[in-house]
């Protein structure tokens, strides 16, 4: 099935968003049902870094691994979802427009396993062609806010 995607401007430069929408210690303050999230190894992500989520499902939090298996910043990464009923493969793509602006755009698509299979279409699918737009403008309104330094 084809993934969920949603795409926005954000008035700021391409590498700016991209380590923005790209860093797990991040992912709380703008995807909902999002706890935490980091990489293991903690450091500079590389193809094979685990990514690890906390999400709240159900009532309980259940800590996701992903792996990661692209990235080219400050344009392009990527992790798949490798336990758990469902796994998400999620394409994150940073595209510069001008160098205070870039357009990013967010794919998420599922994999049912097990009980995985009857949730993904009845439930996770819907509920993710809900949420990812108003993830999308949240993370749009942190980039945005946050004011870059400047060197004095």
């Amino acid at each position: 099935m084809a993934p969920t995607i949603a795409s926005t401007v954000v008035d700021r430069p391409a590498a700016q968003v991209f380590a923005y929408a790209t860093d797990p210690a991040h992912f709380s303050e703008w995807q909902q049902g999002l706890i935490d999230g980091h990489l293991d190894p903690p450091g500079p992500a590389r193809v094979g870094t685990k990514c690890l989520t906390t999400r709240r499902i159900g009532g309980a939090n259940r800590v996701v691994t992903s792996v990661l298996t692209h990235i080219d910043a400050p344009r392009r990464w990527g992790v798949e979802g490798i336990d758990g009923p469902i796994r998400a493969t999620v394409d994150v793509t940073v595209e510069p427009l001008t160098e205070t602006s870039s357009r990013l755009t967010i794919a998420v698509g599922f994999d049912g396993h097990g009980i995985g299979k009857l949730l993904v279409p009845l439930i996770v699918r819907r509920q993710a062609q809900k949420e990812m737009p108003a993830n999308v403008e949240a993370l749009k309104r942190r980039v945005e806010a946050h004011q870059p330094q400047h060197p004095a």
